[in-house]
């Protein structure tokens, strides 16, 4: 057969706007459609299990329709049926299972009809999102590493599973799970793919581990976190349960996604359209700028289509908060757009959460009038969709991929004016440094360390102690410098984003990629939370002192100009003045506004070796944070203008009291 050619003319012919492709069940009827426009036939198969090797129990022909699209429609109920398609084109015949399917057999192999009614938890249909709150503190979370440790009190038949989300008692001893995010107080929980993913088999034991960037399914949730793999139903109503719980729990709940390339080039979509998804060079061989073997033709009318129909079901049907988009860079400013666009139109201006990784693996041929949603075109991005700053993370804790190079705590030189220049969301260049300017902080998500290569914990210890050093002693250096840098990201202007168990010192013994390491190298220790309760604490208290300060909360595009004066005072030492009064957006969604009172915030950091004598602005100032404390909730020190000495390795953060 000859190979495809894409181009305009063919999206113009058999581009399908319709958002009814896949599976309809309802008490009455079963609908199947399928985009297959090269296919002269095709054939629905109707099994009685997911299991691979069961035979067939019916063979139909389906009706081919306008624009590629094949139907069949079948009268009665199929719930728990599974299925597969024939295409025959030219004489061959190619298997596959349903792209747009919602329901799946074990391993995904076999795409299931489901009634998703039936899949609802009891009250989902009445489950509230949490209020929209003043701040974003999103908290990076894997469902594996979430519970699989003994220690968190989970039984052990749900232990890395949907459903431990739904205990909220965790061990007894201390907080754990559920009821340790809510005593955290982020306001976002991240969890990493929880699609059906590839590489892993979801009947194999606890010992199988993957970060899930290997899409199979795109519109089923993973197998290998529900109680059964086997029953297609299992880890859908599941699945809803975590979120449901989640939402109680007074957390919103983001998706990590991953559209950029398939587990395998030979996926499902390639089967119904080959030639049609996957990206291709001059030459015909697969483009690989994800560095998984294949990059996703974003920029062709049904690759558009079909990813944000799938983002849509998504919000619609689990009521997620969010997505994060796995190398946003492989993906097209036009289609982020059309997502903002569409998630604004149905749910509200900005009520979904939108942002991504703004960078790719490779280069990668993107079509005809489009633009890459890569850093340098954040200027064509929708205000409302937020990418990662690499510069914010590298800046303070030292070079991502060369683990021995520091970082502004940690031993770095020369760094106070990037650090300056952070604290605004890169929304100003005071200090010519020119390139990245985004509209507003809201463009911005701040933080120091994520899934991706090693942990705050682990990389500071590198630094400060050398490759052969032990991850698990708890440095009274690496403590201090790991406070330093959260209390930087915490008092720059953004959104708010951090690894869970940055907060207690996570470590992965110094493995830099634990994509598919050992569960017990990635699972929480939730012991940990008792034995680095201090740096816990300061966390703690930096969440809940960010969400009292307007002038860091601001996301307008006016924001910057609240930083008032912004000075480096010597190597290592940076200081800076805010203009802190509430403004109305931060009034509308606070529901900590009666505690505001600092009309203005003084900042400074002192990374060097030595204290740091630094002058106050005029007034009286209250001591809000320091290197040993954040939000001091006791009775607040009070310093009329004068010197104040910042220890090394710390910082102060102080509010000007009213009337001062």
């Amino acid at each position: 057969m000859k190979k495809f050619q894409y181009s305009k003319e063919f999206d113009t012919e058999y581009g399908y706007d319709g958002k009814d492709l896949g599976m309809v069940c309802t008490s009455q009827e079963t609908d199947f459609k399928l985009w297959a426009p090269f296919a002269d036939s095709v054939e629905l198969c109707l099994y009685e299990n997911g299991d691979r090797e069961t035979e067939r129990c019916r063979l139909l022909n389906m009706e081919k329709g306008e624009r590629g699209v094949w139907h069949l429609r079948l009268e009665g109920d199929f719930h728990g049926y599974y299925y597969d398609y024939h295409i025959w084109t030219k004489g061959e015949c190619v298997q596959t299972a349903d792209p747009y399917a919602v329901g799946c057999g074990c391993n995904g192999y076999r795409s299931m009809v489901v009634n998703l009614e039936r899949t609802n938890p009891e009250g989902f249909e009445r489950d509230e999102v949490p209020p929209r709150p003043v701040e974003n503190i999103i908290y990076e979370l894997h469902i594996k590493d979430f519970s699989h440790d003994p220690d968190s009190g989970i039984p052990r038949e749900y232990r890395g599973k949907y459903k431990a989300f739904t205990m909220q008692e965790g061990n007894g001893e201390y907080p754990t799970c559920v009821a340790y995010l809510k005593e955290l107080g982020i306001t976002h929980v991240h969890l990493l793919p929880f699609f059906d993913y590839g590489w892993l088999d979801e009947e194999g034991n606890e010992e199988q581990f993957n970060w899930g960037y290997d899409p199979v399914n795109y519109n089923v949730p993973e197998g290998s976190y529900a109680t059964d793999a086997c029953d297609g139903t299992v880890r859908i109503k599941e699945c809803k349960e975590m979120i449901q719980a989640l939402h109680r729990a007074g957390i919103r709940v983001v998706m990590d996604v991953v559209y950029n390339h398939t587990h395998d080039a030979d996926s499902w979509l390639e089967r119904t359209a080959p030639g049609y998804y996957c990206r291709r060079l001059k030459d015909g061989t697969l483009s690989n700028g994800s560095a998984c073997g294949s990059d996703m033709a974003v920029g062709r009318k049904m690759v558009d289509n079909y990813i944000v129909n799938s983002v849509m079901y998504w919000a619609r049907e689990y009521h997620l908060d969010g997505f994060r988009f796995d190398l946003m860079g492989l993906l097209t400013v036009e289609l982020m757009n059309r997502i903002r666009q569409e998630l604004d139109r149905e749910f509200g201006k900005g009520e979904k959460l939108l942002y991504g990784e703004p960078w790719r693996a490779a280069e990668s041929p993107m079509e005809k009038e489009t633009r890459a949603a890569l850093k340098e075109n954040i200027k064509y991005l929708d205000e409302g969709i937020a990418v990662f700053s690499d510069d914010t993370r590298d800046i303070i804790k030292g070079h991502v991929f060369y683990e021995e190079e520091p970082g502004f705590v940690n031993g770095g030189k020369n760094l106070e004016k990037k650090v300056l220049q952070a604290v605004t969301g890169w929304c100003t260049d005071t200090y010519g440094q020119g390139g990245f300017r985004p509209k507003s902080c809201a463009q911005i998500i701040n933080y120091v360390s994520a899934h991706d290569n090693f942990t705050l914990w682990d990389k500071l210890v590198m630094c400060l102690h050398g490759k052969g050093a032990d991850y698990a002693r708890p440095y009274e250096d690496v403590q201090c410098a790991n406070k330093l840098a959260a209390m930087i990201y915490f008092t720059c202007q953004g959104s708010l984003f951090f690894q869970a168990g940055e907060e207690f010192g996570r470590t992965k013994l110094g493995d830099g990629n634990s994509y598919r390491s050992h569960p017990r190298i990635n699972m929480l220790r939730w012991r940990q939370t008792v034995e680095y309760g201090e740096l816990l604490e300061y966390y703690r208290g930096l969440i809940r002192l960010r969400k009292r300060l307007p002038g860091l909360c601001d996301k307008s595009a006016a924001a910057a100009e609240r930083i008032l004066e912004r000075e480096i005072l010597g190597p290592g030492v940076v200081a800076y003045r805010m203009d802190n009064r509430p403004g109305e957006d931060w009034k509308k969604h606070a529901d900590t506004a009666q505690e505001w009172g600092w009309p203005e915030i003084f900042v400074a950091y002192n990374a060097s070796d030595k204290a740091a004598s630094i002058d106050l602005p005029q007034g009286q100032w209250n001591v809000l944070a320091d290197g040993q404390q954040a939000d001091y909730t006791c009775e607040m020190q009070i310093r009329r203008e004068g010197m104040i000495s910042v220890p090394p390795c710390s910082g102060m953060i102080m509010g000007r009291a009213l009337g001062a």
